[in-house]
């Protein structure tokens, strides 16, 4: 567990390294909806963690930069950027490729998930303001009218931290940092995922099934409760991975078992967010409801959930054929398509800023002194 953290805090620092003003010089580029989505998808995704990439939306919201609604769409960007590691780990099993294509279906079906999930909500809360309403709501009544608003800030990664700085001064060369992470998770999901299945059940395939898998809602069950036990879903998505690889459960069991992991996470931040600031418990609130709207859209009628698992079982056999296809999926999908989004936005707008002010020398010429007109 400790190698997995770690791993996961050394990918997000390595990418850091690569471009440490990124995160600070997109977050506030807020005034499009459909930008701000792209917006927590990718810092997520460069940072590893959707705890930090949280905290900072937090803190913005919290400082008055942004406004709390301009903010939910990048938490909605940041529940699908947070799917990466569990489609990493499914790259480790590319040299086999019946495994392979069984665990790449099971990291993608996450993905899916929220993808689907961000287009349904996101319609509504652009133009209802569903989430806000929701969050708001249930944030004024858990706090009270009379709640004073705390100072306070996330911490995280507090072991693997000095160890992450401390080995990054040695070697401050991020490719290396991020491919040796890499190896790392890989390594640590497949041991964890071993270490579980066997201390769990004893080996036994047909006691996994049993007690663990036996029904939708009990996968969903067990999803919850590990992933709030934890206190992270980016372990329990990823350690389902190589079960999925390796035929101990199905790709539909997996995926009752992600919405579970969904809902575990989302209780964790929310005790967290508590004992933090009045945005800090909304952020958690719009976590919480989202995912929760997700579980009772899919879970109860089995037609719409297996739209999700169809999805991934078709990318599943397409990577088996294109290997590349999955490396080229989280490229584009994580970091490219983002990425370009918002830079053009970023253009688009300073293009704007300039054509105001050549506007406003036109219009006013006669408050400058002669020789500028």
């Amino acid at each position: 567990m400790f190698l997995f953290l770690l791993a996961i805090d050394f990918i997000g620092y390595s990418f850091r390294l690569l471009n440490k003003d990124i995160a600070e010089s997109i977050i506030n580029l807020t005034s499009n909806p459909f930008i701000s989505l792209f917006i927590g998808l990718l810092i997520t995704a460069i940072i590893q963690s959707s705890s930090t990439s949280t905290s900072m939306i937090v803190a913005i919201v919290a400082s008055g930069s942004i406004e709390f609604s301009d903010a939910i769409p990048m938490i909605m960007g940041a529940n699908i950027g947070t799917t990466l590691t569990s489609t990493l780990v499914s790259l480790s099993f590319i040299t086999n490729r019946d495994e392979f294509r069984k665990a790449i279906g099971a990291g993608v079906v996450h993905d899916f998930f929220n993808i689907l999930l961000v287009a349904i909500l996101f319609p509504l809360e652009y133009n209802y303001g569903i989430l806000t309403n929701l969050s708001s709501a249930a944030s004024n009544f858990i706090l009270g009218a009379d709640y004073v608003v705390q100072d306070n800030e996330f911490r995280y990664f507090l072991l693997t931290k000095p160890i992450v700085i401390f080995i990054g001064n040695l070697l401050p060369y991020p490719i290396i940092l991020a491919i040796s992470s890499f190896v790392i998770l890989a390594l640590a999901v497949k041991f964890l995922a071993q270490t579980l299945y066997k201390s769990i059940t004893g080996g036994s395939r047909e006691f996994l099934q049993k007690y663990f898998f036996g029904s939708p809602y009990r996968s969903f069950f067990w999803g919850v409760v590990f992933t709030a036990g934890v206190q992270s879903s980016s372990v329990t998505t990823s350690v389902i991975v190589p079960f999925v690889a390796t035929r101990k459960i199905s790709l539909k069991q997996c995926f009752t078992f992600i919405m579970g992991a969904n809902i575990g996470t989302t209780i964790t931040a929310l005790i967290a967010a508590l004992f933090k600031s009045e945005a800090a418990v909304s952020i958690a609130l719009v976590h919480l409801f989202f995912n929760l709207i997700g579980v009772l859209i899919f879970l109860p009628f089995p037609i719409i959930r297996s739209i999700p698992v169809k999805m991934a079982k078709s990318f599943g056999r397409l990577a088996m054929k294109f290997r590349l296809a999955g490396f080229i999926y989280i490229i584009v999908t994580f970091f490219l398509v983002p990425f370009a989004l918002i830079s053009f936005n970023r253009e688009d707008r300073s293009d704007s800023k300039q054509m105001e002010k050549i506007e406003e020398i036109r219009k006013e010429p006669q408050n400058r002194p002669d020789s500028l007109i």
